[in-house]
């Protein structure tokens, strides 16, 4: 089974905000999920970010790929870390 860490589109029409998921990669959008990571609001005035950082980079190391949104935001909370020099 090959995951995907990508979000998840919850809310109602022109409020939606998304949580961050570990699903199949042959799922829908929002079909069946494996695990929640965290939840981001885009609304929000700042945007509100949250992530369970280990689980995260749990599931990173058991081969789970980010759809290239959930990476930009999982660097901005920390989870990939800044390269050795």
């Amino acid at each position: 089974m090959a995951t995907r860490i990508r979000l998840r589109r919850m809310g109602r029409k022109g409020q939606a905000h998304f949580r961050i998921v570990v699903a199949d990669q042959e799922s829908p959008r929002d079909g069946r999920f494996v695990a929640t990571l965290g939840h981001y609001n885009p609304k929000t005035k700042p945007t509100t970010l949250q992530v369970d950082a280990e689980r995260a980079k749990y599931w990173l190391g058991k081969g789970a790929t980010p759809t290239d949104t959930v990476r930009s935001l999982l660097k901005k909370a920390g989870v990939f870390g800044q390269r050795p020099a």
